[in-house]
């Protein structure tokens, strides 16, 4: 069993994963907050502080009448005190605690903020629920309305909200100062809704003239200048520290250390989009919710420091061009990206209401920054956020070569995505585990697929559900066993060291493929992660067939098999033996496949289970539903081969 987060034997092997430049980074952190605990300075006083960084002028009228409706409608239900975050509603939302975990109904404590135990649920709630809505985006939706309405009730509610918060949180007081990222994202969303404000007479009496308001902002940055992630955690929440440093520096540079702050931050966030995302464009982390958040922070800092005329570095746009048209590589018939390791639903910027496409309207954004390419996928639906950015970027001819045909492998990440006719869409994963030494965000998921039919899942990654407070259903989201893959002897590939931390990784390499032409696609990878044994996957998708053929291998001495195949949570089994039949509908068109599955096996179709967890989709953070998943078990032989063939039908 791996070691709760908090416990000494998390904290050695946490220890055990960093280098002698972190450990010693970390000393001084730890200094530092020592000499944090007296009293925090009430910060530089600041007069004639103005806001200039507004959106140019007809920027609002062009927003798109259906995206406008979407924002008005959500913004409504929030002024009735409705939201919901995680797949838990809150009707509290007029007035909210903003220490309640409404999931355990626990409040977290207020004392000093590094003394808050913000990984243990028992103490504290769940932090998740906590820290999300003082985030504030639901109140930069509020205070779009206001931006394209007009109406004062959205800015009065907005300003109510903040001076609450800033009331009840005040300097290193309580678990809103515990992380970084919250911080970040925090400032991001405070610049966005001070611009979306603008037009209303009391948005400078709210921010720039507020004592307490302009005490927040300086003490929100210089937190993050004094307490970077660093090392093994320098991942999405570095990108966020320093998005949402760099975004506040450019338009609240207010104070003596604004220069400083919003020159260190910008060159921290290039070395950090950097090192987090492969030439390819793909994001390190291998989590495809993180390449969107990132992305997302990216394109806003970038927007930020245009809007303000401090130049940007060259590379700065490169990652972010590859990003999006990495994006718009992997993406299916329904533009949406693979399901592949953690996902929180964290998103960088939100002005816009439910039902909106995230990926459309990343694509979109990056249309209106980039340029699309002729290969890239149409993107039919609007938002909002895609014009207010792109309103605020300094248009650039990109000065990279960029890819000609749309892209299938991704060499560097060991993802290949194999399409055959009628939208059908296979992620094959023969990439490193995860990130950094930690690899926080990756799943035991090595040489996975993901299959589906017009945007539909058929084999699915169950993804994530959750991250703290409930162990046994983080162990098996991110477990082998989770995942269309093959298990050897009970055990995950890679070692888990806690719910972030990986201390032994199974090393793939991607040994074939051929992804054109002749009506064959093939990819091969294999992995080490079973000591003594060498897994290898072979996938072929068969054009002429609508036949999917996968042949897995085990090279070594005989040991138990689990096979596991998940499926969408739009489809019904009926398994025979080793023959399942599926049957689906999109958009009411009835759709059937056929499953013939290894021999050598005997398979059982499991759903909905919770001693132990199996046969679990989970469709965003918080929250599960149950799907089938069809699981063999045996014994490798002589020949160590199975092979499993999906056929489409209609």
């Amino acid at each position: 069993m791996t070691a709760l987060p908090g416990s000494p034997g998390w904290y050695l092997r946490r220890l055990s994963r960093m280098g002698p430049q972190e450990v010693g980074g970390r000393v001084g952190d730890a200094v530092r907050r020592r000499r944090w605990r007296s009293a925090p300075p009430d910060g530089p006083r600041v007069s004639g502080a103005r806001f200039t960084a507004v959106l140019p002028a007809g920027t609002l009228a062009a927003v798109p009448p259906d995206a406008a409706k979407r924002l008005l409608a959500e913004a409504d239900r929030l002024m009735d005190g409705h939201a919901e975050f995680f797949g838990v509603r809150r009707d509290d939302m007029a007035d909210p605690d903003w220490s309640y975990d409404p999931r355990t109904g626990r409040r977290a404590p207020s004392g000093h903020a590094f003394d808050v135990p913000y990984r243990d649920e028992a103490a504290v709630g769940d932090i998740k629920q906590i820290w999300e809505p003082s985030r504030h985006q639901y109140l930069t939706v509020l205070a779009a309305a206001h931006a394209l309405t007009g109406d004062e009730r959205y800015a009065e509610r907005v300003a109510a909200h903040l001076r609450s918060w800033w009331a009840v949180n005040p300097p290193l007081r309580g678990a809103h100062w515990t992380s970084g990222i919250e911080l970040g994202i925090r400032l991001l969303s405070w610049v966005w809704i001070r611009r979306l404000l603008d037009g209303w007479p009391g948005a400078a009496a709210l921010f720039e003239d507020n004592p307490v308001a302009v005490r927040q902002i300086w003490h929100h940055q210089r937190w993050l200048a004094a307490f970077p992630s660093r090392g093994s955690s320098a991942n999405n929440h570095a990108v966020a520290e320093t998005a949402g440093q760099s975004a506040a520096a450019c338009a609240f540079g207010w104070f003596p250390d604004s220069a400083r702050w919003r020159a260190d931050a910008l060159r921290a966030l290039d070395r950090h989009l950097r090192a987090n995302t492969f030439l390819s464009g793909l994001n390190r982390e291998l989590a495809t919710e993180y390449h969107g958040l990132v992305l997302e922070l990216g394109l806003a800092a970038l927007a930020e420091a245009d809007a303000a005329g401090v130049p940007v570095p060259a590379t700065t746009r490169l990652v972010l061009l590859r990003m999006t048209d990495a994006l718009a590589a992997v993406v299916d018939d329904r533009l949406r990206p693979p399901r592949q390791g953690d996902a929180d639903d964290g998103h960088g910027l939100v002005v816009d209401g439910a039902g909106t496409d995230r990926w459309g309207s990343l694509l979109a954004t990056g249309d209106a920054v980039f340029g699309a390419l002729p290969w890239w996928p149409a993107v039919t639906g609007t938002d909002v956020r895609s014009g207010l950015l792109a309103a605020l970027v300094r248009p650039t001819e990109p000065s990279a070569r960029r890819p000609a045909a749309r892209p299938a492998h991704f060499a560097d990440a060991g993802l290949t995505v194999l399409r055959g006719p009628g939208g059908i869409w296979c992620r094959c994963d023969g990439g490193p585990h995860g990130f950094l030494s930690i690899a926080a965000h990756a799943h035991a998921d090595a040489l996975s697929l993901e299959v589906r039919h017009d945007g539909v899942d058929v084999l699915a990654d169950p993804g994530t559900y959750c991250y703290h407070g409930q162990p046994e259903w983080r162990r098996y989201f991110r477990s082998t066993q989770a995942h269309n893959t093959l298990e050897l002897d009970g055990e995950d590939q890679s070692v888990s060291g806690g719910p972030f931390l990986w201390t032994r990784h199974a090393r793939s390499r991607v040994t074939d493929v051929h992804t054109s032409g002749a009506g064959v696609s093939r990819w091969c990878a294999e992995h080490d992660g079973y000591r003594g044994s060498v897994h290898r996957r072979q996938v072929e998708l068969i054009d002429a067939e609508r036949e999917l053929r996968v042949t897995d291998e085990v090279r070594g001495p005989r040991r138990a098999v689990r096979l596991a195949f998940h499926l969408g949570p739009a489809l019904t089994a009926e398994l025979d033996g080793h023959r399942a039949e599926l049957t689906w509908s999109r958009d009411g068109t009835p759709r059937s496949a056929v499953l013939d599955l290894p021999r050598r096996l005997s398979w059982r179709a499991h759903r909905g289970e919770s001693d132990p967890p199996l046969g679990w989709y989970s469709p965003g953070f918080g929250r599960k539903e149950p799907a089938t998943t069809l699981l063999g078990t045996g014994f490798t032989d002589d020949t160590h081969e199975f092979t499993t063939v999906l056929t489409f039908r209609d």
